[in-house]
C-alpha cells in the first residue's frame, strides 16, 4: 500500500475521553490488544481484521496519530477471554473480572446500544467477541 492510499481506521471506543485514554495507551506501548463485538462487525458489514493488515489510529479529532499492524485475531466467547488478553489491553486491569466489568459498562452504554440499533443490548458468556492483537508500526 502506498502512502497515498488511505488505511482503514482503527477506532477505539467513541470520540471523547475514553478514546483519548485508549489512544494514549496505544502510543505508550501499554495497549497491544483490543476486543470488539463480533455482532458489530456483522451489522456494519465489515470484514474481521486479519494478521498483517495495517490500520490508521485516529484520535478524537479524527487525526491519524499512528499506524498499527494486526498481529493476531481470535473470535471467541466472551466467557473465554483470558487474563493475558485482558492485561494486554493496557487499561490497568489485573483480573479478567475487572476487564469484563469495564467492557460490559461500555457495551451496555447508550452509544454502543445506539450503534448496534438495540436499546436493550446485553452481553453474556456466550457473546462472540473479536480479540485482536497489534503493534504500532508508525507514529505520526
Amino acid at each position: 500500500m502506498t502512502s497515498n492510499e488511505a488505511l482503514p481506521a482503527f477506532e477505539l471506543g467513541f470520540p471523547g475521553e475514553l478514546r483519548d485514554r485508549l489512544v494514549a495507551a496505544v502510543l505508550s506501548g501499554a495497549k497491544t490488544a483490543t476486543t470488539g463485538l463480533a455482532e458489530g462487525y456483522a451489522l456494519e458489514g465489515e470484514p474481521l481484521p486479519e494478521a498483517g493488515e495495517r490500520r490508521a489510529v485516529p484520535d478524537s479529532a479524527g487525526r491519524t496519530v499512528a499506524v498499527i499492524e494486526v498481529t493476531g485475531v481470535r473470535v471467541l466467547r466472551l466467557g473465554d477471554v483470558d487474563l493475558a488478553h485482558a492485561v494486554d489491553e493496557g487499561e490497568g486491569h489485573t483480573t479478567v473480572a475487572q476487564w469484563r466489568a469495564a467492557h460490559e459498562e461500555f457495551w451496555h452504554g447508550a452509544e454502543q446500544r445506539a450503534a448496534l440499533g438495540d436499546p436493550e443490548f446485553t452481553v453474556g458468556d456466550d457473546t462472540l467477541v473479536v480479540a485482536e492483537r497489534f503493534r504500532v508500526v508508525e507514529r505520526r
